[in-house]
């Protein structure tokens, strides 16, 4: 499975940004898909995830409420969308994708490139 995010950047405090990841490839075990972040100086930490047909979703104590997961209806993009951003949300953010990976704890044997997301203050 491939996956390419796009839709990083620098926001001010309190906006909202979307983050998209596509996924290609071997896609027809319908892989569970997570969005993970790795802040400045800091360990990659789990954000959220969502399942293929695009329910059963989770989400990490520190975004819930704030961001949300979707899925496309007819195309293999899932959506992070962000809202009401804090400059502690700076992070590189990556998705990730793997069959089985919420009943596996989370884990994830596919990943992207990441993209960056600065929240100024």
């Amino acid at each position: 499975v491939d996956l390419m995010e796009s839709g990083g950047g620098l926001v001010q405090a309190r906006s909202s940004l979307r983050l998209s990841c596509e996924a290609s490839g071997r896609t027809e075990n319908n892989p569970d898909m997570g969005w993970f972040r790795q802040p400045p100086g800091k360990e990659r930490e789990f954000v959220g995830s969502i399942n293929w047909n695009g329910r059963d979703m989770f989400m990490a104590d520190s975004v819930k409420g704030r961001f949300t997961i979707g899925k496309s209806v007819n195309k293999n993009i899932f959506y992070l969308q962000m809202n009401d951003l804090k400059p502690e949300d700076t992070a590189v953010y990556y998705c990730a994708a793997g069959p089985f990976a919420v009943a596996r704890g989370q884990r994830y044997d596919y990943w992207g490139q990441g993209t960056r997301v600065v929240v100024a203050s």
